[in-house]
C-alpha cells in the first residue's frame, strides 16, 4: 500500500520544525488529501523524508495525537483519526450494525469460546452458584482492521444451550442473543479503568491508555441470560445516550 506524500519543510521559515510538520499534516487533512482512517508515514519514514531529527517528528506526531488529529495504533502505525464511534447506554445495539451503518468494514476475531466454572465474583453477577459451568466468549471487534472493542462475555447455558455451536464468523454474540430473546431487563454500568495486558495487546493500545468498560447484564424470566464486559479504548470510542425526558424525569408527588 502506497503511503501518502508529505512535502519537505522550509528551513528558512522562522516557525519551529515540529510546528511545520504539524501544519503540513493538518493542511493535508483539511484539504482531504489524507482521509479518516488513512495510514500516514512512520516516524522513521518522516525522519528520512524531511531530514529532521526523530525527536522533532515524535513531538509533532505526539501533539497531533493528543489533540485528537492522529491515532496511533500500537504495533501497526499512525492513522488520521476518525470521529469517535458511539456506544449507546440506553438501547441494546449490535456493534457490527453500528460499523456497517457508517459504511465501514466490520470484522470480528474470536479469541476463545469455552466452558468455564464461575468464580465467586462472576457467579454473583450471573446469579448462579459458584463453580457453575457456563459459556465464556472473548472476542475483538474491529472497524477497518482497527480494534475498537474487546468483548468478555459469560452466557447461561440453561438459557442458550446452542451457544457453543454458533459460527461467530457470521454473526456476533449480541445479534445471536437478540434474535433468541427479547430481554425483560437490561443493566448497564460504565467504569473507567486501565486495560489488562491481554486487552491492551488485543486492542493494539499502550498498557497505560485509559479505557471505558461497559458492563451489561440482560434478564429473561428473572434469570440472567448473559453478563458481558465491553472494553473500549478511550481514544477511539465514547459512550452516549439520548432519550425523551418524559420517560426518565421524576415528577413530584401530588
Amino acid at each position: 500500500m502506497a503511503l501518502p506524500k508529505i512535502e519537505s519543510i522550509d528551513r528558512q521559515n522562522f516557525s519551529p520544525l515540529y510546528q511545520q510538520i504539524k501544519d503540513n499534516i493538518l493542511t493535508r487533512i483539511r484539504e482531504n488529501e489524507w482521509h479518516s482512517g488513512q495510514q500516514i508515514p512512520s516516524e522513521n519514514e518522516l525522519v528520512e523524508i524531511l531530514g529532521v531529527s526523530r525527536m522533532t517528528v515524535h513531538r509533532a506526531l505526539r501533539e497531533l495525537t493528543q489533540e485528537g488529529v492522529l491515532q496511533r495504533v500500537h504495533g501497526r502505525g499512525t492513522y488520521v483519526a476518525e470521529r469517535r464511534r458511539h456506544a449507546s447506554l440506553i438501547t441494546l445495539q449490535d456493534i457490527a450494525d453500528e460499523v456497517r451503518s457508517a459504511n465501514r468494514r466490520y470484522t470480528m476475531d474470536v479469541l476463545s469460546l469455552t466452558v468455564v466454572r464461575l468464580s465467586t465474583k462472576i457467579a454473583r453477577q450471573m446469579q448462579l452458584a459458584k463453580d457453575t459451568e457456563v459459556y465464556r466468549l472473548r472476542a475483538v471487534h474491529s472497524q477497518d482492521n482497527v480494534p475498537i472493542q474487546f468483548e468478555d462475555r459469560y452466557v447461561n447455558p440453561a438459557l442458550c444451550p446452542e451457544f457453543l455451536s454458533v459460527d461467530f464468523t457470521r454473526t456476533t454474540a449480541t445479534r445471536y442473543l437478540m434474535d433468541l430473546f427479547e430481554p425483560d431487563e437490561i443493566e448497564h454500568i460504565v467504569r473507567a479503568r486501565m486495560p489488562s495486558c491481554r486487552e491492551a495487546e488485543s486492542l493494539c493500545i499502550e498498557p497505560d491508555e485509559p479505557c471505558l468498560c461497559l458492563s451489561r447484564r440482560t434478564w429473561k424470566n428473572d434469570q440472567v441470560v448473559t453478563h458481558v464486559s465491553l472494553i473500549y479504548p478511550g481514544s477511539r470510542y465514547e459512550l452516549a445516550a439520548r432519550y425523551n425526558t418524559d420517560q426518565f424525569l421524576s415528577k413530584p408527588a401530588e
